[in-house]
């Protein structure tokens, strides 16, 4: 087990987090000697200078320019070898024995192809990290804000599950990609984060394939780690905001053009668009703030 994971952590002026984070991982994690990754995406705020002096044993790649988070991640994915692979966000701190109990449910999970947390605000509220796909019914209910109305109805509440309590372990369609750990099999067999969602709707990608190749993707409440949540987007909410809306058509095109008829697939785009609207006009009625949701999707 030692020598079997991974970390991949991908940095973008969240100076502060990434000590946190770093330092969560040298106290909680020592014992699993992992190979730490850290690419920084062009930071102005310091980062690379405090990790290369604070934590030497990190591998450091220090890239001139913001590459996008897909492919910092691919970055590190391919800086290493390692049986299990762990995305980790900066503003992510684990705890004692997440990393480890991770790592043993994914030995007795041999079809696992990738499993999460539960994550928690630093105020200790659980954050509502898993969603389903988001087949056409959901574009439906959400643009109609059928969801935000009845958010502890299985039907219309099912792309964010917020029926849900996020209190036993079992599959599901998409974790967030926040704190995420990956069997390298896995990856080697549907690729790694695709490129062309820079920022969102790479981790819903990533698991759909996954999935469409076989393999399983859990949840698991049993161990849990602290998320501040959206430290580098909420620092350019409005760019994120539409960047949200690009990938959810990008994954559309990508994964349902030749799957739905024709009828199905321009209505679901064209609630899309109505969606996207009543996000961004919500959006700018409010101040911005911490727990804003940075979470892929409409």
């Amino acid at each position: 087990m030692a020598s079997s994971l991974a970390v991949c952590i991908v940095n973008w002026n969240t100076h502060d987090h990434l000590r946190r984070c770093l330092e969560s991982l040298r106290q909680h994690a020592a014992d699993l000697q992992p190979r730490v990754v850290v690419v920084d995406n062009g930071s102005a705020d310091g980062s690379t200078a405090m990790t290369a002096a604070e934590f030497p044993q990190v591998q450091l790649i220090a890239n001139a320019d913001n590459r996008g988070y897909a492919a910092g991640n691919n970055q590190a994915l391919a800086a290493v070898e390692a049986e299990f692979k762990l995305l980790l966000n900066p503003d992510v701190q684990i705890h004692a024995g997440s990393l480890q109990y991770l790592l043993e449910f994914m030995a007795v999970h041999p079809r696992a192809g990738a499993v999460a947390p539960r994550l928690r605000y630093p105020d200790g509220r659980v954050q509502l990290t898993c969603r389903s796909f988001p087949t056409p019914d959901v574009v439906f209910y959400d643009a109609l804000l059928l969801a935000k109305l009845f958010p502890h109805s299985r039907t219309l509440g099912k792309y964010r599950m917020s029926w849900w309590a996020m209190d036993d372990e079992r599959e599901v369609d998409q974790p967030m990609a926040s704190a995420l750990l990956l069997r390298d099999a896995a990856l080697q067999e549907t690729g790694p984060l695709d490129e062309a969602f820079p920022i969102f709707f790479n981790d819903v990608d990533l698991c759909y394939r996954l999935k469409q190749a076989g393999w399983e993707i859990w949840f698991t409440p049993r161990v849990e780690m602290t998320h501040y949540h959206g430290a580098s987007t909420s620092q350019v909410w409005g760019s994120m905001l539409r960047e949200s809306h690009a990938g959810f058509v990008r994954f559309y095109r990508k994964h349902y053009f030749r799957r739905l008829p024709p009828v199905v697939y321009w209505t679901a785009m064209a609630l899309l668009g109505v969606g996207f609207a009543v996000r961004r006009t919500v959006s700018a009625l409010k101040p911005s703030g911490p727990h804003r949701s940075t979470v892929s999707g409409p």
